[in-house]
Protein backbone atom coordinates (compact mmCIF):
# COMPACT_ATOMS: atom_id res chain seq x y z
CA UNK A 1 0.00 0.00 0.00
CA UNK A 2 0.94 3.97 -0.82
CA UNK A 3 1.00 5.39 2.38
CA UNK A 4 1.93 9.25 3.10
CA UNK A 5 2.61 10.71 6.58
CA UNK A 6 1.10 14.14 6.91
CA UNK A 7 3.86 16.64 7.82
CA UNK A 8 3.13 16.52 11.75
CA UNK A 9 3.50 12.54 12.17
CA UNK A 10 6.92 13.17 10.09
CA UNK A 11 8.42 15.93 12.80
CA UNK A 12 6.83 13.65 15.81
CA UNK A 13 8.88 10.83 14.94
CA UNK A 14 12.03 12.93 14.04
CA UNK A 15 12.09 14.96 17.70
CA UNK A 16 10.67 11.92 19.51
CA UNK A 17 12.36 8.32 17.60
CA UNK A 18 10.53 6.17 20.47
CA UNK A 19 7.36 7.77 19.74
CA UNK A 20 3.87 6.04 18.28
CA UNK A 21 4.85 8.22 14.81
CA UNK A 22 8.08 7.19 14.77
CA UNK A 23 6.73 3.50 14.58
CA UNK A 24 4.41 4.24 11.93
CA UNK A 25 7.28 5.69 10.15
CA UNK A 26 9.43 2.39 10.43
CA UNK A 27 6.08 0.02 9.48
CA UNK A 28 5.87 2.37 6.88
CA UNK A 29 9.37 1.72 5.57
CA UNK A 30 9.04 -2.04 5.89
CA UNK A 31 5.90 -2.86 5.27
CA UNK A 32 4.77 -0.59 2.49
CA UNK A 33 5.25 2.00 0.00
CA UNK A 34 6.30 5.96 1.80
CA UNK A 35 4.79 8.50 -0.20
CA UNK A 36 5.97 12.52 0.37
CA UNK A 37 4.71 15.26 -1.80
CA UNK A 38 6.44 18.61 -2.47
CA UNK A 39 4.29 20.42 -0.06
CA UNK A 40 5.07 18.36 2.79
CA UNK A 41 9.00 18.45 1.85
CA UNK A 42 8.62 22.50 2.03
CA UNK A 43 6.16 22.72 5.07
CA UNK A 44 8.97 20.27 6.63
CA UNK A 45 11.82 22.65 5.52
CA UNK A 46 9.23 25.99 6.85
CA UNK A 47 8.84 24.39 10.15
CA UNK A 48 12.26 23.46 10.82
CA UNK A 49 14.28 26.62 10.01
CA UNK A 50 11.39 28.47 11.97
CA UNK A 51 11.14 26.40 15.13
CA UNK A 52 13.94 23.98 15.08
CA UNK A 53 16.62 25.67 14.01
CA UNK A 54 19.13 23.83 15.54
CA UNK A 55 17.70 20.49 14.14
CA UNK A 56 17.59 21.18 10.45
CA UNK A 57 20.26 18.64 9.67
CA UNK A 58 18.44 15.87 11.58
CA UNK A 59 15.65 16.38 9.57
CA UNK A 60 17.69 16.94 6.26
CA UNK A 61 19.52 13.63 7.10
CA UNK A 62 15.70 12.04 7.30
CA UNK A 63 14.70 13.37 3.92
CA UNK A 64 18.40 11.91 2.81
CA UNK A 65 17.60 8.64 3.94
CA UNK A 66 14.10 8.14 4.35
CA UNK A 67 12.75 5.59 0.91
CA UNK A 68 10.09 7.71 -0.41
CA UNK A 69 8.31 8.37 -3.88
CA UNK A 70 7.62 11.56 -4.54
CA UNK A 71 4.43 13.36 -5.59
CA UNK A 72 4.62 16.94 -7.16
CA UNK A 73 2.07 18.99 -5.53
CA UNK A 74 0.30 21.84 -8.16
CA UNK A 75 0.53 24.84 -6.69
CA UNK A 76 -2.99 25.54 -8.77
CA UNK A 77 -5.92 24.02 -7.21
CA UNK A 78 -9.09 24.67 -7.50
CA UNK A 79 -10.85 23.65 -4.08
CA UNK A 80 -14.47 22.94 -6.02
CA UNK A 81 -12.72 19.68 -7.07
CA UNK A 82 -11.62 17.69 -4.61
CA UNK A 83 -13.57 16.83 -1.05
CA UNK A 84 -14.29 20.04 1.56
CA UNK A 85 -11.52 19.99 4.03
CA UNK A 86 -11.84 22.96 7.07
CA UNK A 87 -8.00 23.71 7.01
CA UNK A 88 -7.52 24.84 3.26
CA UNK A 89 -3.85 24.60 4.43
CA UNK A 90 -4.15 20.54 4.54
CA UNK A 91 -6.00 20.73 1.14
CA UNK A 92 -2.40 20.14 -0.90
CA UNK A 93 -1.45 17.31 0.85
CA UNK A 94 -5.05 15.87 0.34
CA UNK A 95 -4.78 16.64 -3.53
CA UNK A 96 -1.27 15.30 -3.96
CA UNK A 97 -2.18 12.19 -2.55
CA UNK A 98 -5.35 11.77 -4.14
CA UNK A 99 -3.60 12.47 -7.62
CA UNK A 100 -0.56 10.21 -6.49
CA UNK A 101 -3.17 7.51 -5.69
CA UNK A 102 -2.49 7.18 -2.20
CA UNK A 103 -3.71 4.32 0.13
CA UNK A 104 -3.10 5.73 3.49
CA UNK A 105 -2.57 9.22 4.88
CA UNK A 106 -1.44 8.92 8.52
CA UNK A 107 -2.31 12.39 10.09
CA UNK A 108 -2.19 13.62 13.78
CA UNK A 109 -4.53 16.73 12.18
CA UNK A 110 -7.93 15.82 13.93
CA UNK A 111 -9.48 18.44 10.87
CA UNK A 112 -8.09 16.03 8.46
CA UNK A 113 -9.37 13.03 10.12
CA UNK A 114 -12.99 14.44 9.20
CA UNK A 115 -12.66 14.81 5.54
CA UNK A 116 -15.04 12.32 4.30
CA UNK A 117 -13.55 10.39 1.39
CA UNK A 118 -12.93 6.58 0.38
CA UNK A 119 -9.82 6.66 -0.68
CA UNK A 120 -7.24 7.91 0.61
CA UNK A 121 -8.53 6.56 3.99
CA UNK A 122 -7.59 8.61 6.35
CA UNK A 123 -5.86 7.43 9.94
CA UNK A 124 -4.45 8.73 13.15
CA UNK A 125 -0.83 7.14 13.70
CA UNK A 126 -2.58 4.75 16.36
CA UNK A 127 -5.32 3.75 14.20
CA UNK A 128 -2.72 2.93 11.51
CA UNK A 129 -0.52 0.58 13.78
CA UNK A 130 -3.27 -0.84 15.39
CA UNK A 131 -5.10 -2.00 11.16
CA UNK A 132 -1.82 -2.16 9.30
CA UNK A 133 1.11 -2.22 11.37
CA UNK A 134 2.92 -6.34 11.23
CA UNK A 135 3.47 -6.25 15.04
CA UNK A 136 0.16 -5.83 16.32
Amino acid sequence: MKVMPDTNVIISAILFPDSIPAKVLEDIVYNHTPVLCSHIIEELHNIFERKFRDKVYVLENFLLKFPYELIYTPILIDPTKYPYISDIEDLPILVSAILGDVDIIVTGDKEFTKVEIEKPEILTPREFLERYSSKS
